[in-house]
């Protein structure tokens, strides 16, 4: 049976939002790049601007885009504390199966 983490409800949704290569590509050209408008990130995609702007509304639902008005314009930057849930999830189940290798590697030592 499996144990409810507490955390899985949180990073659940970044992990479904950035599932999506399209919407990971906007994360990590924002990360890179700093804060564009929306026209920014459609020049050059292989999709339309609306559906750029769809992608980022479901970036935006998971809390991992920032959008901030700038007179006429939207600029769009990445929330990185967003991500903080999902890489300290990460890094627990990265020593859980460091933990578990540790103990396989022991068991075995010990039948030789």
């Amino acid at each position: 049976m499996l144990r409810a983490d507490p955390r899985s409800g949180a990073v659940a949704p970044l992990f479904a939002a950035l599932g999506d290569p399209t919407r990971a590509a906007i994360i990590g050209r924002l990360a890179r790049e700093g804060s564009l408008s929306l026209t920014d990130l459609a020049r050059g995609a292989p999709i339309s601007r609306q559906a750029v702007s769809r992608h980022v509304g479901v970036l935006s639902e998971a809390g991992l885009v920032h959008a901030q008005k700038q007179g006429r314009e939207l600029r769009l930057s990445v929330r990185r504390e967003a991500l903080d849930p999902a890489a300290a999830w990460l890094s627990d189940i990265s020593a859980a199966w460091d933990d578990t290798l540790a103990r396989l590697a022991d068991h075995v030592g010990t039948q030789t």
